[in-house]
């Protein structure tokens, strides 16, 4: 991305981690701009990272090979509209909004390469993991910048079929939620179980963090890890005999398709 002037359209909180995981691996300043209808937001910024802001969209993607797309996705047909005029054939667009399709993109900005993500949270700490769908327009210099674009942040996967950016919606978009309810199950047990509060929570704070970094750090799956900690008769055995008792697996996956569900219901509300 050294050589690729990368413009943003809307700065909130996912636009401005994009930018600092930019500037955190040496892409020049020079080399992005933003806009943002706030004229805080933009010395914010501005101040932040030694980029140049611009109140008009049009003026922000002016020359850049690469336009994000940062804005709400109940904006982003009016925002798309507004800036089509300003956009050249060669630009590649890449949307970081949930729920908005390809389709809809194409109807709004004309035919033209188009990069559909949907990011997490987690980008914020630069620990993010993101699904990426590439229209056939893109070219392979385009995926590149795409992927280097949000490895910036973290985790960058292509698929194969846009469809499946609601399983990734589901998996990853959503995810963050669903350990943070468990990280407050566990420490609200621990408090019960006779633990300060504090401890409770840095205890399982912890945890958390060792067990993925186990993983990720691991050449077995998820299910043999679980398997190697889980001692017969022990106590893991019957914590997870209490989780399998109350239907653990069937509730994950009845989760995860009301998650995936409702993406789909939302991109059809978002894109007419």
């Amino acid at each position: 991305m050294s050589d690729t002037h990368i413009a943003f359209i809307g700065s909130g909180n996912m636009a401005a981690s994009l930018i600092g995981g930019l500037r955190a691996q040496g892409v020049d300043a020079s080399r992005i701009r933003a806009s943002d209808p706030g004229a805080d937001k933009r010395v914010q910024l501005a101040a932040e990272y030694g980029i140049a802001m611009f109140a008009d969209n049009a003026e922000a993607a002016a020359g850049a090979e690469v336009v994000v797309l940062a804005v709400k996705p109940q904006m982003m047909k009016a925002v798309c509209e507004a800036l089509k005029p300003a956009l050249q054939p060669q630009q590649l667009v890449v949307s970081v909004a949930a729920g908005i399709t390809c389709h809809s993109l194409a109807q709004w900005l004309g035919e033209r390469p188009i990069v559909r993500c949907m990011p997490n949270t987690p980008a914020l700490v630069r620990e993010g993991a993101s699904g990426l769908y590439a229209t056939a327009q893109v070219s392979p210099g385009q995926r590149q910048q795409a992927t280097q674009l949000l490895e910036a942040v973290g985790v960058a996967l292509w698929l194969d079929e846009e469809p499946q950016l609601d399983a990734v919606t589901a998996v990853s978009g959503s995810g963050p939620a669903y350990f943070f309810l468990l990280m407050e199950a566990m420490t609200a047990a621990g408090e019960q179980l006779g633990l300060p509060r504090e401890t409770a929570a840095r205890l399982t704070l912890q945890t958390a963090l060792g067990a993925a970094r186990m993983a990720l750090g691991s050449d077995v799956d998820a299910a043999e890890l679980r398997r190697r900690v889980t001692s017969p008769g022990g106590t893991t055995e019957a914590a997870i005999r209490a989780f399998q008792a109350g239907g653990f697996e069937a509730l994950a996956s009845k989760a995860l398709g009301a998650a995936a569900a409702r993406s789909v219901e939302l991109a059809e509300q978002l894109g007419k």
